[in-house]
């Protein structure tokens, strides 16, 4: 974001910026996105939650208390991958700018400069090649905000409930879903079993349509 705040005036406009509430996030992350807000002003920021969602209390009534264990594939699907690709529908996005790095390990070690996911979506990593102590040099030299959970050995941050700190020894994204064999939400990888569920469905659905119609429906205009 630092380095978009930096380049002309005649470019920026047409780069702005997306955080997805899952509305489990550390205060320090929230508190992070209102410093980066007064920080870069000209940066326009488009917050997208859970749909139908505003708070926590919305979001665990509706699917209810710890869903990311009774349901974690779900989970995952509707507090950040489908918040995501609204964000993306809803603001005719045509390619991100991500701050993936290869050196965060898990699936990330071999993170391409340029990607086009399963949708189309172009995928730009410009950090790809970077290290964490170049980053820190960068941060250092150009006073950047960043999350405060850094200064007590958290590397990558998410969620709360899926977040810990990390020793030097270990990649930087050990952190998230600690002990398990799991290094991605979805938003950055294949397409979820859930996504896909739902993608089976709707063919399903669109299939039995056309079926009904090849087979003397008649569909009346509204």
């Amino acid at each position: 974001m630092d380095m978009i705040s930096k380049l002309d005036y005649a470019i920026k406009p047409d780069i702005e910026l997306i955080f997805l509430d899952t509305l489990y996030h550390f205060s320090q992350t929230l508190d992070l996105v209102q410093r980066v807000e007064s920080r870069y002003p000209d940066l326009k920021i488009h917050t997208f939650k859970p749909d139908g969602c505003e708070t926590t209390k919305d979001f665990e009534e509706k699917f209810g208390e710890k869903f990311w264990e009774t349901d974690e594939e779900r989970y995952d699907y509707v507090a950040k991958v489908e918040p995501a690709q609204r964000a993306y529908r809803e603001l005719d996005v045509k390619a991100v700018l991500t701050g993936r790095r290869k050196t965060q390990g898990g699936k990330r070690g071999d993170l391409d400069i340029v990607e086009i996911d399963d949708q189309g979506l172009i995928k730009v990593n410009p950090l790809a090649n970077w290290s964490f102590k170049q980053v820190q040099a960068y941060i250092k030299e150009h006073d950047v905000p960043t999350n405060d959970l850094l200064d007590q050995g958290y590397r990558s941050v998410g969620d709360w409930h899926s977040t810990q700190p990390v020793t030097d020894s270990e990649d930087e994204r050990a952190g998230r879903w600690k002990g398990r064999n799991k290094t991605e939400c979805g938003i950055h990888n294949k397409k979820s079993r859930y996504a896909m569920f739902l993608q089976e469905q709707e063919e399903k659905r669109q299939q039995e349509l056309s079926d009904a119609i090849t087979n003397g429906l008649k569909i009346e205009a509204a």
